[in-house]
């Protein structure tokens, strides 16, 4: 098991159809303990219980730098370390720049880029004790192509800063022996596509996608795993696209 015993946080992990908890549930099936943070407590209680009875769901809003903080120690109490770090939670709008409004423009960065950096604050002195981590950012498409699909001016720049944070975290610290990386999906068919994209939208992304079709939640979790275990124990500081080729450079 790539993952045996090793205590994992993802957050925005509420949701059955998202990337958080198809990450969770492919991390769990590798031996991994999984703390599922989300702004939806009650969500996460109930998505960890559907993984089994020794994973464990927090509520945490991760703009809030004290909510993190706060997550961070209940999951060392009840689990006793934090190995890897998923900074899942974002907020999907595509709004363009003159129809979005400071408002968009606050919830989206401080859900994406300011809840990576909280979080990751929160978890790096443990990780640091014990010379050992692994920091995974969720950043998009969106950043690498300049918005796009549904990627707004402001989403593309929280992406974008999330990307970067993560190449930042891993520069500075690997002589403590962590590593950050961060990950940029294209379209993914979870619940933030409802009343956004139809079948037909769907269709017409996965005919412009070299591989042919739109990515589910698990293709995101699989690179997760490569991220976040061994297999990638000389890898730091990438942004590791999964987009079917949508965005070959």
């Amino acid at each position: 098991m790539l993952l045996k015993d090793k205590v994992t946080i993802i957050t925005g992990a509420a949701s059955l159809r998202g990337i958080g908890w198809a990450t969770a549930k492919r991390f769990a099936d590798e031996g991994a303990r999984v703390a599922l943070l989300d702004i939806d407590a009650a969500g996460a209680e109930r998505a960890a219980k559907e993984i089994g009875a020794q994973h464990r769901g927090y509520g945490c809003d991760v703009r809030n730098e004290q909510a993190c903080r706060d997550a961070v120690q209940a999951v060392l109490r009840d689990f006793g370390q934090v190995d890897v770090l998923v900074n899942n939670a974002g907020v999907s709008q595509a709004h363009r720049l003159l129809d979005s409004s400071q408002d968009d423009w606050d919830l989206v960065m401080d859900v994406s880029a300011r809840g990576a950096f909280n979080m990751s604050r929160s978890v790096v002195p443990h990780m640091r004790e014990r010379r050992s981590g692994a920091i995974v950012n969720i950043g998009s498409v969106a950043a690498q192509r300049g918005g796009g699909i549904l990627g707004g001016p402001h989403y593309a720049a929280a992406k974008g800063a999330s990307q970067t944070l993560a190449k930042s975290m891993a520069r500075e610290l690997a002589p403590d022996g962590i590593r950050a990386n961060a990950i940029a999906p294209g379209l993914v068919d979870t619940d933030l596509l409802i009343g956004k994209l139809d079948d037909a939208g769907k269709g017409r992304v996965a005919e412009s996608t070299p591989l042919g079709r739109v990515a589910v939640p698990l293709d995101i979790a699989n690179a997760c795993l490569f991220l976040a275990s061994d297999l990638s124990a000389f890898v730091t500081g990438i942004v590791l696209d999964v987009n079917g080729g949508l965005h070959i450079h």
